[in-house]
């Protein structure tokens, strides 16, 4: 993998992902790379449960290479340039491995974008979130227009972006943009706790769980609960199903084999 992101991990199944791209972990197109590197790998790993994704030193991610901005002067390049991000984000997004955002100091612009597209988002009550572009002259590109206001409302994600002004961890738990604000320095192990706890249950019904939400968020009510029906009726002919049910009545820990 590239030197500005990797992970390790531990005996639960998760791994912990940093960008680390001094001093701010800006999104040049390397280290969009070097992300994109490191999320294949970590799909594809076996020992690897759950994701948290973080950064390194005093930002989460603050945004993309501004000097890379700077050189698009045409819609193609324009539009070509956040279609590389968009894809990425899709990815991470559309995993069937749930990626948890630890969102510590600067998260901004492609940072949010990239918190955005994560399952779950846990913010350091002192973060520092928002989605500046229209401050350069430009909207947010790496789909922060339309997952924004999808997550928190119309409303607000048009305050957010166009003011450009930053909200804290707390206020963005009050937002929704976020699941919760942790207290100061705490966010990276909150994240893990709660990344113990899913990687503790069936892969199986994981996969399922993110399957029913992600696609049937986008179905028309009825469909959706066919859809979940559906789901749920293939996950009764596991053995997990079978071991968990078990494992409950007989009051012990169940012994999960992921089939």
């Amino acid at each position: 993998m590239g030197d500005t992101c990797s992970y390790t991990v531990d005996e639960k199944g998760v791994a912990l992902m940093e960008i680390n791209n001094p001093p701010l972990n800006a999104l040049s197109t390397p280290v969009l790379a070097d992300i994109r590197e490191a999320v294949t790998k970590a799909l594809k790993d076996d020992a690897v449960r759950v994701i948290v994704f973080t950064g390194a030193g005093k930002a989460f991610i603050a945004g993309a290479d501004i000097k890379e901005l700077q050189k698009l002067n045409t819609l193609a390049e324009g539009a070509g340039y956040v279609a590389n991000g968009q894809d990425l984000y899709n990815t991470i997004e559309q995993a069937d491995k749930p990626f948890i955002a630890a969102i510590n100091g600067f998260c901004l612009g492609g940072g949010m974008e990239f918190a955005l597209a994560c399952h779950i988002r846990l913010a350091d009550e002192t973060a520092q979130i928002g989605l500046p572009e229209i401050k350069l002259a430009v909207i947010p590109g790496y789909a922060g227009t339309q997952r924004t206001p999808r997550l928190i409302g119309k409303g607000r994600a048009y305050e957010l972006i166009l003011s450009g002004n930053f909200i804290d961890g707390k206020q963005a738990e009050l937002y929704c943009v976020v699941n919760r604000a942790t207290p100061k320095g705490e966010v990276v192990e909150e994240a893990k706790k709660l990344a113990g706890a899913i990687a503790a249950r069936s892969r199986m019904a994981i996969k399922a769980a993110i399957r029913a939400i992600r696609e049937g968020y986008a179905m028309e009510f009825a469909a959706a609960q066919k859809f979940e029906a559906e789901i749920f009726g293939g996950l009764c002919e596991t053995e997990d199903k079978k071991e968990g049910m078990a494992a409950f009545l007989e009051k012990r820990e169940p012994e999960l084999k992921d089939k």
